[in-house]
């Protein structure tokens, strides 16, 4: 069994995986870490092994506590990867960028895919037949519009994520509904057009803590897996083994 860590921005996923299959997956804070370990170490004793994937402020002492139980894998650019990086700061690409990557060529071999990550950020990411990742664009997620809004002006409110009624707003709070998902759902489709008409045999992932959210509302076709990285992780893990 493999245990499959994953840092976020804001949350942070464990998951458990036996022959390539998720059996269960844990979301928390990074605060919560240590209790989870022990947790998901207590349910699943046959876990022999481990990779650790931060985009966040994961600490060393945390990594530490998990070598001192198992072989612990730190996925970075430097890794054996199963595809080739033609981005030109391969240093700086985020390693949850990488998983997605990885799954995607797992998953759907010589094909052209755009993987869309929909959290924190939203990320696009394009891998192409010739297993060549050539890079894509990196946007505000939703929460964060909605923040902004609220923290970069004196007057607009913070509000819970909703769809709206229609993309008239007849209020503030519905116009900011309305710039905030329309814009949304409008950029992420309009993505999609733009690669679809150099790529007509694209395929598109949707992945993301607002894959639910957001995939009955696009007007493309579209994948939707929310566990996507962590299937990518956990592919990655089994590659570097062999």
């Amino acid at each position: 069994m493999n245990l499959i860590l994953d840092v976020g921005n804001t949350f942070l996923k464990l998951a458990v995986f036996d022959k390539g299959r998720l059996i269960e997956k844990y979301i928390g804070k990074l605060v919560d870490l240590d209790v989870l370990i022990k947790e998901v170490l207590l349910s699943y004793p046959q876990v022999k092994q481990a990779i650790v994937s931060s985009v966040g402020k994961l600490k060393q002492e945390h990594v530490k506590i998990l070598k001192a139980k198992m072989p612990v894998i730190e996925l970075s650019h430097e890794l054996k990867l199963p595809f080739k990086n033609l981005y030109k700061s391969p240093k700086t690409l985020g390693v949850d960028r990488i998983a997605l990557v990885c799954a995607s060529v797992e998953q759907f071999p010589n094909t052209n895919v755009l993987i869309i990550d929909a959290g924190t950020c939203i990320t696009y990411d394009f891998i192409n037949t010739q297993n060549e990742y050539l890079g894509g664009a990196i946007s505000p997620g939703i929460r964060l519009r909605y923040r902004s809004l609220n923290n970069l002006t004196a007057n607009l409110p913070l509000l819970d994520t909703e769809i709206p009624d229609t993309i008239i707003g007849d209020s503030t709070q519905q116009s900011i509904h309305s710039g905030v998902m329309y814009g949304v759902l409008k950029e992420i489709d309009g993505v999609i057009d733009d690669y679809a008409k150099k790529y007509s045999d694209l395929t598109v992932i949707l992945t993301g803590g607002d894959t639910k959210f957001l995939s009955n509302q696009l007007k493309n076709s579209i994948f939707a897996n929310s566990n996507f990285l962590l299937e990518g992780l956990n592919f990655i893990l089994e590659y570097n083994r062999q």
